[in-house]
């Protein structure tokens, strides 16, 4: 219910090159902001153009310049001025989900026989996706003129003219508030927060840190914005919840419990030896943290014992009678996640992730010549998996739901009708059984709950969150603090992906971010303001220039 993107008004500055008679340039350009260089050089295009037509000199004048510039146009023959719109954003959020406007770029004038040279066009973003909707229909015209270039009237009297129609309304399914406070939280740190509500696919919050206010890409100051963006080296304009591609790290080890489960490799009572540890030889080893052992499953994900997915997977790979069929068996389970492939929403852009095939490993150890211990990283959320944070968050609402998801979309309603889009409204379920699901959650919970649970200290009192920490490996530098939950643990309103690069362990920065979303989302208030305190303070880029 709250604007995000209006239309304000503003001008374009027109010059007929013909009619500009001798006049006080410097005067001209004190009001409209330019100096005498970038007159003469705007005039010359004008005339190259033609000397006799109207063509933009200053393109989105505001409308303080164009009262200005208003009172003395008499002093300036030649130009006038166009009104035409231009976007404004009340919120001063969400930049990378809603995109920005910008002249129609020559690769799509080349294709698209709709649009003419200055003509707006969404260039990201939800302004991109639904370029569409939000255009309307462009009127038409036609008029006679003389070799002078004077009108003299309608051609065939109007007969071939049309009126505009409004673009469309469009209601977006983010709750401003709530991304607002995940900006907040990521504030001095890069990453992303991705929520989704699991009973419908819909995007509550998008966030890409480092990120930026809509309004700097409006207007006369959006080039040099862009630019001085474009060249910072923390990438504002980058967007890490879309494009980002991360190791999943122990959050994965969720996957392979089900997987493990549904084929009958493990159940909820099979327990596994750790010494701090997986061993097969001398030179391979999978190391992991002091805890007691053996663990059954559900300590295993409330602990993230890494030798206890190691032992599963090895026995998912190892149930058939080659690996490469093994494998292939395990990557289907994977995919049917979501992971691995786009997953085909409404959002401007997006990557596919990576759940490595066997070809991939065929090429790298030669065929035949590699098996589940050579891959055992996998195991864990490493090796050649990558994945995006909103593929992450997804993944998170498909076992929330226990066993399907929706497509995630950031529309809800066009002009007032409801999203009916079959590929967001139609579940897409996993290849794992319902029933398997139950042990899962069951252990996500004890991540908060248990005494010895990875996210002991970020538990919620009064909400029941399940999730599971994970930390990936970096091999440019402090490793990444990851997490995902979703709550309330039987009638899941949210779930959430939080990746904080080089934040170190996933119960450092991202389980408490994570949290502190669901309490407010759910609650609308905070009740660990100590640790909201930590987090809002928290600086995880030291350079003060790089804030």
């Amino acid at each position: 219910g709250e604007i995000l993107v209006s239309n304000q008004r503003a001008y374009d500055l027109m010059v007929t090159p013909r009619q500009v008679q001798k006049l006080d340039t410097l005067a001209f350009c004190e009001i409209i902001d330019i100096d005498t260089l970038q007159f003469n050089k705007k005039i010359n295009r004008a005339k190259r153009y033609s000397s006799r037509k109207a063509s933009l000199f200053i393109k989105e004048i505001s409308k303080q310049t164009a009262a200005d510039l208003q009172e003395r146009l008499y002093e300036f023959p030649g130009f006038y001025l166009q009104e035409r719109t231009m976007r404004q954003y009340p919120q001063n959020s969400a930049g990378h989900v809603l995109g920005y406007v910008s002249q129609v770029p020559d690769y799509v004038l080349k294709k698209n026989e709709y649009y003419k040279r200055n003509d707006n066009y969404g260039i990201s973003g939800v302004e991109n996706s639904y370029q569409k909707e939000l255009r309307g229909v462009q009127g038409v015209k036609y008029l006679i003129r003389d070799v002078w270039n004077r009108t003299k009237g309608s051609f065939e009297s109007g007969k071939y003219d049309s009126l505009a129609v409004n673009g469309k309304d469009l209601e977006l399914s983010i709750d401003i508030q709530l991304q607002e406070y995940a900006e907040q939280l990521m504030l001095n740190k890069k990453g992303s927060i991705v929520a989704i509500e699991p009973s419908t696919g819909e995007i509550l919050t998008l966030v890409s840190s480092p990120y930026y206010n809509p309004n700097l890409l409006v207007g006369r100051s959006r080039s040099p914005n862009y630019n001085r963006m474009y060249k910072d080296e923390n990438k504002p304009l980058y967007d890490r919840s879309l494009l980002a591609e991360y190791p999943p790290g122990s959050t994965f080890k969720l996957v392979n419990a089900l997987i493990g489960l549904q084929e009958g490799v493990i159940y909820k009572g099979t327990s596994f030896s750790c010494d701090e540890g997986w061993r097969f030889s001398a030179r391979l080893k999978v190391g992991c943290h002091a805890h007691k052992s053996p663990l059954d499953l559900t300590q295993s994900i409330a602990q993230s014992c890494n030798a206890y997915y190691c032992n599963t997977f090895r026995r998912i790979i190892e149930k058939y009678p080659s690996a490469t069929e093994g494998y292939d068996n395990w990557r289907n389970h994977v995919l049917s996640f979501g992971l691995g492939n786009y997953l085909n929403n409404d959002l401007f852009n997006g990557r596919k992730g990576r759940v490595p095939t066997v070809g991939f490993y065929n090429r790298q150890y030669g065929k035949g010549g590699w098996k589940a211990p050579t891959v055992i990283s996998l195991s864990i959320g490493q090796d050649a998996l990558v994945v995006s944070p909103i593929q992450m968050a997804n993944m998170c609402a498909a076992i929330a739901n226990r066993g399907h998801y929706f497509t995630p979309h950031i529309v809800r309603k066009i002009d007032g009708t409801a999203l009916k889009d079959s590929t967001y409204t139609t579940p897409k379920h996993t290849s794992i059984d319902k029933k398997h699901y139950k042990t899962v959650v069951d252990a996500m919970e004890r991540v908060f709950t248990d005494k010895h649970g990875t996210a002991k200290t970020a538990r919620v009192k009064g909400i029941e969150i399940c999730g599971k920490t994970g930390t990936a490996e970096n091999p440019h530098g402090e490793d990444h603090s990851i997490f995902i939950a979703f709550a309330p643990k039987d009638d899941p309103k949210i779930a959430i992906a939080v990746y904080v690069e080089n934040g170190g362990w996933g119960s450092t920065w991202a389980a408490p971010i994570a949290s502190l979303m669901i309490e407010q989302y759910l609650t609308g208030t905070i009740s660990n303001t100590k640790q909201e305190a930590f987090i809002l303070n928290g600086n995880l880029i030291t350079n003060e220039h790089e804030k």
